[in-house]
C-alpha cells in the first residue's frame, strides 16, 4: 500500500518552510510520496485575492522539481471552487493507498469549522505540523471532539525555519532579497513574472496570509 501524504496550500509563494514541512512528514512517516496541491480557492478566506492560479502552480513545480518523493497536483485547481478539503479526500482515496493529510498545528482548532470535518478525518491520517513558535496543540480536546480520530492523529514538530509567504511577498514589495527564503527557480520565476510588486484587482502583491 501507498503511504500519500497531502500538502495543500496557496503557496503564493512555495518557500522552504513548505518543503522542509514536507521532507520531516516524509522521513518521520515513511511516506513514499507527497502530493502538493494548490487551492485554487479557500472557503474560510472568500473574498482573499492571491496570484493567478497557474503562477502558484508552476511555481509548485519549479520548487521541488528535484525532490522524486514530491509530486504537483492539479486536482484543486482544476476543479470549480470553492475548495473543500473532504472532496479533494474522496477523489484521492483508494484501497491500493493510506492517505496522510498535514496540516498546521494553528489549523486544530479550526477543523470543527471545516465542511464534513467527519469525513476527512474517515478518508485519512491527520498530520499536525508544529510550525516554529506555534502552541502545542489540543489533541486531546481534537480527540474528544472527534472520537473517530483517536489512533489516527501524528504530530511532527519541524526544523525551526520561520518563513511565510507573506513575508516574502512583503519583502518583493520593498525591493528586499527573498534569497535563502525559497528556491533559487522560484525566485527567478518571481522576477521574471514582476510578482507581488503592487497591489492589484487580481491580488498580485495584496498581502495574505500564507
Amino acid at each position: 500500500m501507498i503511504r500519500l501524504g497531502l500538502l495543500g496550500g496557496t503557496f503564493d509563494p512555495p518557500h522552504y518552510g513548505h518543503l522542509i514541512a514536507a521532507q520531516e512528514v516524509a522521513w518521520r512517516l515513511h511516506l513514499d510520496r507527497v502530493l502538493f496541491l494548490p487551492a485554487r480557492q479557500n472557503p474560510l478566506k472568500r473574498g482573499e485575492s492571491r496570484s493567478a492560479a497557474e503562477d502558484r502552480c508552476q511555481m509548485v513545480a519549479l520548487a521541488i522539481d528535484d525532490d522524486p518523493r514530491f509530486e504537483l497536483s492539479r486536482l484543486d485547481l482544476d476543479r470549480p471552487p470553492p475548495s473543500y478539503s473532504a472532496d479533494l479526500l474522496r477523489a484521492l482515496a483508494s484501497p491500493e493507498s493510506e492517505l496522510f493529510f498535514m496540516v498546521g498545528a494553528d489549523i486544530v482548532p479550526e477543523l470543527p469549522k471545516w465542511r464534513e470535518p467527519e469525513e476527512i478525518l474517515r478518508l485519512a491520517r491527520l498530520v499536525v505540523v508544529n510550525r516554529p513558535g506555534a502552541p502545542d496543540p489540543d489533541l486531546e480536546g481534537l480527540v474528544k471532539s472527534f472520537p473517530a480520530t483517536s489512533g489516527r492523529v501524528d504530530c511532527v514538530r519541524i526544523p525551526g525555519v520561520d518563513v511565510s509567504s507573506t513575508e516574502i511577498r512583503q519583502r518583493v514589495r520593498a525591493g528586499a532579497p527573498i534569497r535563502y527564503l525559497t528556491p533559487p527557480a522560484v525566485e527567478r520565476y518571481i522576477a521574471e513574472k514582476q510578482l507581488y510588486l503592487t497591489a492589484s484587482p487580481s491580488g498580485r502583491g495584496r498581502a495574505q496570509r500564507g
